[in-house]
């Protein structure tokens, strides 16, 4: 098992139990207990947990705690990866249109799935995300236009103002969306105010909205909600929401597609 596969599992069990042993980590994976230490040394180095005697806590997250981009680039990399795969299916072989795709790591999964398709022709990407923008700009052939306006450095997209009215004017076929939570109650949820804004405006502009959303975000609430449940079309994760939030999701009409 590799070490990024292990640091997901961890994530996983901290958040249905709340902490885990050294020991019974290093007999669930079977490797050494330095090994383990090291993983728990690496994962509180990215605020993931709070390690204590003999294993590790879960680190209470507040509603508006947003990791940067570098450090969300390594969390989960795997599902994501899953995650994008699986969610560039909605935009089948015989598609032709445009593609709006979100700021955020697991969108860029998306984007990495879809370059073959980019640069065989008949697809404009739009985006206001300056890192997701630069790679499909180096997909040979691929159409892409840039939503500009004031950068946020945290995530390396543009918001504002000038940014919500560019996404209000156009009309998109498929949205490819982010988000940090996604609740029963609540919808879908994000910490700062201007990226809701932006998310909210993709939602309203898009024809067909597709959330991509790790199992992490799942049950999450976050400072400020931008889309009801029953504003999206299909939820792509990397496991089954639990009994409520399934509930609220078939209620809502929105496809699950697990990764």
């Amino acid at each position: 098992m590799y070490a990024t596969e292990r640091h997901e599992q961890i994530e996983r069990m901290l958040l249905v139990e709340g902490r885990v042993s050294v020991v019974d980590l290093a007999g669930r994976f079977d490797v050494t207990t330095e090994t383990v230490r090291r993983d728990l040394d690496q994962l509180e180095s990215l605020g993931t947990l709070r390690r204590v005697h003999g294993g590790a806590v879960a680190v209470d997250r507040p509603s508006t705690a947003e990791s940067p981009l570098a450090e969300r680039l390594q969390r989960h990399s795997a599902a994501k990866s899953a995650i994008g795969r699986r969610a560039a299916t909605a935009v089948g072989d015989a598609f032709r249109g445009s593609v709006f795709l979100d700021a955020g790591t697991t969108t860029a999964a998306v984007a990495s799935h879809l370059a073959p398709r980019l640069a065989s022709g008949g697809i404009e990407v739009v985006t206001h995300a300056l890192s997701l923008a630069n790679d499909v700009a180096a997909v040979p052939g691929a159409a892409l236009t840039l939503i500009g306006g004031r950068v946020r450095g945290l995530t390396a997209a543009a918001v504002g103002a000038d940014t919500v009215r560019a996404i209000e004017n156009m009309r998109p076929d498929v949205a490819f969306l982010g988000t940090n939570g996604v609740a029963a109650g609540f919808g879908l949820s994000t910490p700062d105010p201007d990226e809701a804004a932006v998310k909210s405006a993709i939602v309203r502009s898009a024809r067909r909205v597709v959330v991509v959303a790790d199992s992490d975000k799942l049950g999450r609430e976050l400072l400020v909600g931008f889309a009801a449940l029953a504003d999206i079309d299909v939820l792509v994760t990397d496991a089954e929401p639990d009994a409520v939030l399934s509930a609220a999701l078939a209620e809502a009409d929105v496809e699950v597609w697990l990764a």
